[in-house]
C-alpha cells in the first residue's frame, strides 16, 4: 500500500446522500479475478448511459477537469450497503485518495484505511460548503495528512481528526501484519522463552 501523507490536485462534488456501494461499484460489473481493472467501473451506474454503452457527459466524474480528481467531496452516509472492498478498489484505480464526507459506511472505512484512501468526516454544513466550492473551483487543493489539515483554494484552512493507529497505517503504507512483523525480533525471544518456560507446548504431537 502507498503511504499517504500530502494529497494535492483537483476535488470533485458529488453531495449525494446514502451513497452505496452497489453505486461505488453493481455486483454486475464485479467480474474480474484479481484486484485490477476496477476504475474504469467506478460508479458505473451514473457513469455510463447503460451497462457498456457510452459515458453519460452530464456526472460530474466524466467532465473536466473533474476527470483527474484526487479527492471527492461526498454526502453523508457515503459508501453504506455492502461490505464489498471491490468499492474502494474502484475509487482507487479511478484516481481517488481523499474522501470527505459528513459521515460513511462503518464496514466502508474500515476498507479505505486498510487500501490506503484517507477518509474525513467533517460537520455537514462546512462539507457543503466545500462541495460548492469544489464545484467552481476544482484546482489547487491540499489535504495534509501529517499536519491533518485540508487547504482548500480558497479560504482558512480546515483541521480534521482521525483515529492515531488509522493515521499511521496510511502515513507509513503498513498493514497490520507488516506492523506486527516489524516486532519480530521481539516475537522469536519470546518464542525462545516460552519454549524453556513452558516446552510442553511446543512439544505437543499434531
Amino acid at each position: 500500500m502507498a503511504p499517504l501523507k500530502i494529497v494535492e490536485g483537483i476535488a470533485a462534488p458529488l453531495l449525494r446522500e446514502n451513497i452505496d456501494t452497489d453505486i461505488i461499484i453493481p455486483s454486475r460489473e464485479i467480474t474480474s479475478p484479481g484486484r485490477e481493472g476496477y476504475g474504469v467501473k467506478a460508479f458505473a451506474p451514473w457513469r455510463y448511459a447503460a451497462p457498456g454503452g457510452p459515458e453519460n457527459t452530464d456526472f460530474v466524474l466524466n467532465r473536466a477537469p473533474y476527470r483527474q480528481a484526487v479527492i471527492l467531496v461526498a454526502g453523508a452516509n457515503f459508501g453504506c450497503g455492502s461490505s464489498r472492498e471491490m468499492a474502494v478498489w474502484a475509487l482507487v484505480q479511478f484516481g481517488l485518495r481523499v474522501l470527505i464526507a459528513p459521515s460513511f459506511g462503518a464496514i466502508f472505512r474500515i476498507n479505505c484505511v486498510r487500501n490506503g484512501v484517507l477518509a474525513i468526516e467533517l460537520d455537514e454544513t462546512l462539507v457543503a460548503e466545500l462541495g460548492a466550492l469544489a464545484a467552481t473551483v476544482p484546482h489547487g487543493w491540499r489535504i495534509d495528512l501529517e499536519a491533518l489539515c485540508i487547504t482548500p483554494p480558497r479560504g482558512e484552512p480546515i483541521a480534521f481528526t482521525i483515529d492515531a493507529d488509522d493515521r499511521e497505517v496510511l502515513l507509513t503504507g503498513l498493514d497490520a501484519i507488516d506492523r506486527t512483523w516489524q516486532q519480530r525480533a521481539a516475537i522469536e525471544a519470546f518464542e525462545r522463552e516460552d519454549r524453556v518456560r513452558r516446552p510442553w507446548v511446543w512439544n505437543r504431537s499434531s
